[in-house]
């Protein structure tokens, strides 16, 4: 077993790229000459991965050379604290993966003569341990995902010496003793040729990608026997079954086909023995964007989007999603090959959002507008009236309080009016606005307030 330590801070560049960008700020941008890209398609990066500890943030890309990790807690200010480099690394390596549990980090490739490296994340950002290096149970593996109210690591596509130096589609380990992985069993869809090429795993429950055949839920809480729960094997615009990930309260599940030109599709999944698909839709930004990695937060959902770069849909209305951001990373204008947008990581506490380039590396950004106008909001002792309004709408504020801003956004969450300064008599001027629904947030020293508002 070895236990190393790389820290390498290299020569860093920020690129001039002509982005294009809706309702997204750009905080932080990080790419490093010195490394190369891949003799495949030329990416020097991939994954990205984000999470806390020490109560500070963090955001992981993977690349040719290793895997990078970074501060990004105050994010316009975000720096490489530490970099691992991978057992190999070169031209040869297209695809790294990475899942974090309990204070510890998997990681893994997909090409090469690599491994599965678990990496000590508790005394960052100072230091990061190696405590585990094999290729013993994983030499490769395409994607990983973490069962983490069973401590179970899920790997797809697994090449390793246990193995036979033959793959597998999808394999589980048990990682209650994190630095000692133990393997447990391998599966495969029966009737299934494809293999598994990404998976969302949630306690026992696993949603499986399996490439051209298709979607399918698999219980494995008997390991001896996985029970096949659901699947989806025929929908419209189907492709390569690519990757996907599920609402909170599973009933929604949207899922990508890697194919140039495929929509994406909306799946109801509150009934596994009948998966329906609610809808399809296109980013129509080219007639060749393809969607790549996707994760939904609250109504949410993130598409990293070859060529494309980020694309943010709001999903509270499955049957119909809706645009409300976007920020381009890749600077060129061609759909060739597979380049631009890798991946994203939307879920920090913060709302920091991490996607990561192929070709231009780290992205950090934020919302420059609320993207979820249709999110619950508990402080509720503001109140406003009349409503529907015209012309002039009043605020009720309890015990005097100062407001420090009144913003109105359309149904798309664009912003359309917003004031700063004082109210006077806390009433605000709405003449400028058509009729039409919108949506009201008032923001005061201590509490907040949103609210559907008609104006007639």
């Amino acid at each position: 077993m070895k236990k190393l330590l790389f820290i390498t801070i290299g020569l860093v560049t920020t690129l001039s790229i002509a982005q294009t960008n809706e309702n997204l700020e750009l905080l932080y941008q990080w790419n490093e000459d010195s490394l190369v890209g891949s003799s495949a398609y030329n990416n020097t990066y991939n994954e990205v991965w984000g999470f806390v500890m020490n109560n500070k943030e963090f955001a992981v890309i993977g690349s040719t050379a290793g895997t990078h990790i970074f501060d990004v807690t105050d994010a316009e200010n975000s720096k490489e604290v530490q970099f691992i480099a991978g057992e190999d690394f070169g031209p040869a390596i297209i695809h790294r993966d990475y899942h974090d549990r309990n204070g510890y980090l998997y990681a893994v490739s997909d090409e090469g003569n690599s491994s599965l490296q678990i990496i000590d994340l508790k005394q960052l950002p100072d230091t990061a341990i190696v405590v585990y290096d094999s290729n013993e149970l994983i030499e490769t593996s395409h994607n990983i995902f973490i069962d983490e109210a069973k401590n179970i690591l899920y790997a797809c596509n697994v090449r390793a010496p246990n193995l036979g130096w033959s793959s597998t589609s999808l394999a589980l380990y048990d990682i209650n003793e994190p630095s000692n992985p133990v393997h447990l069993i391998d599966y495969e869809v029966p009737g299934t040729g494809s293999g598994v090429h990404d998976m969302w795993v949630r306690n026992d429950t696993a949603i499986l990608n399996n490439g051209y055949d298709g979607l399918f839920i698999v219980d494995f809480s008997d390991l001896n026997s996985p029970q096949l729960l659901g699947s989806l094997t025929e929908y419209p615009d189907k492709g390569y079954n690519h990757s996907g990930w599920p609402t909170l309260d599973l009933k929604t599940y949207v899922m990508a086909d890697e194919n140039w030109g495929y929509d994406m599709k909306v799946l109801d999944i509150s009934n596994l023995s009948n998966i329906d698909v609610t809808t399809t839709f296109n980013p129509e930004i080219d007639a060749n964007s393809i969607a790549h990695n996707q994760i939904i937060n609250g109504n949410l959902l993130y598409v990293s989007s070859y060529h494309d770069g980020l694309q943010v849909y709001n999903i509270s209305e499955p049957e119909n999603p809706t645009k409300v951001a976007s920020f381009s990373t890749y600077a060129l204008d061609d759909h060739d090959s597979y380049r631009g947008a890798w991946g994203v990581y939307p879920l920090l506490p913060s709302g920091t959002i991490l996607v990561s380039d192929m070709q231009y590396g780290l992205f950090v950004l934020k919302p420059s507008i609320d993207l979820d106008i249709h999110k619950e909001i508990k402080q509720t002792n503001m109140s406003i009236y009349p409503n529907p309004a015209q012309n002039e709408l009043k605020i009720g504020v309890p015990n005097n309080e100062k407001l420090s801003s009144v913003s109105v956004y359309d149904s798309t969450g664009s912003l359309i009016l917003k004031n700063t300064t004082t109210i006077a008599n806390n009433t605000l001027d709405i003449s400028p606005l058509k009729s039409g629904i919108y949506i009201l947030k008032v923001q005061g020293l201590r509490t907040s307030y949103q609210e559907k508002l008609i104006v007639k």
